[in-house]
């Protein structure tokens, strides 16, 4: 079964054509990356797949749901780590985590198991009584994609989720949601630094609103960098950047 399924999924903004026909799909227990340079259209296709722009054109399934016809249904299926930072940096660990699962109808000590439960997933549980504040960028993301998984979502989406962070950081991010998705989770990772795709990867290729291709990492390589692969692809439209990434 798919987790997250994406069909002929087109979008504008006036005459400039943002995706154009992007259709994949990330099975259940796979994580997947969508690799593109800035501009490419991923962070459109988030906003598509989270209900935050409509799709004039395709359709969106979410654990077998249709995002357009049951949005809250489809919603309520999806965690979400955006690339801008949400936090309330004045609250401990712990009370953003509960304000989150309360926003989801979750409280009591059903929100107390599900809180401790899922910062444990994140190594994050001897930070719960710190404020936000008092963590370091690398800590502050993982909490994120805990909070994420408070309310047990089938599909778990990440925009760019590594921006900001030392490679020890980013590293260590990438290590937890691969493990998610090997206990399960469906996982939808978008970036431009190649060094996070791991060989056994699904990976989707997008340049300039289009899905170039999708294979697995490895076979995307063909004996070269996953950078190499994307200069090939694109006709070498797009050039190398430092730490891993395309720009």
């Amino acid at each position: 079964m798919n987790g997250l399924e994406v069909r002929g999924l087109s979008y504008r903004y006036g005459p400039r054509q943002a995706l154009k026909e992007v259709s994949f799909s990330v099975p259940k227990g796979r994580f997947c990356a969508l690799l593109g340079p800035n501009g490419a259209g991923k962070s459109t296709l988030f906003n598509l797949l989270t209900a935050l722009f409509t799709a004039p054109e395709g359709q969106i399934m979410v654990a077998g749901v249709n995002l357009s016809q049951e949005p809250r249904r489809a919603l309520a299926r999806m965690g979400v780590v955006f690339q801008q930072p949400t936090l309330d940096l004045d609250l401990t660990v712990r009370r953003n985590m509960l304000y989150f699962a309360a926003l989801h109808g979750i409280s009591g000590s059903e929100a107390a198991r599900r809180c401790d439960a899922a910062l444990e997933q994140l190594g994050m549980g001897e930070r719960a009584a710190e404020t936000v504040r008092a963590l370091n960028g690398g800590h502050r993301r993982r909490m994120e994609i805990a909070r994420a998984l408070i309310h047990r979502p089938e599909v778990l989406l990440l925009d760019e989720p590594t921006v900001g962070l030392d490679a020890a950081s980013r590293a260590a991010i990438t290590d937890h949601v691969h493990a998610l998705a090997d206990q399960g989770l469906s996982v939808l990772w978008a970036t431009h630094l190649t060094d996070e795709v791991q060989d056994n990867d699904l990976t989707l290729l997008l340049h300039k609103g289009v899905l170039l291709a999708q294979d697995t990492a490895a076979n995307l390589r063909q004996d070269q960098s996953l950078q190499d692969a994307f200069l090939r692809l694109t006709g070498g439209a797009v050039q190398e950047h430092g730490g891993g990434g395309l720009r």
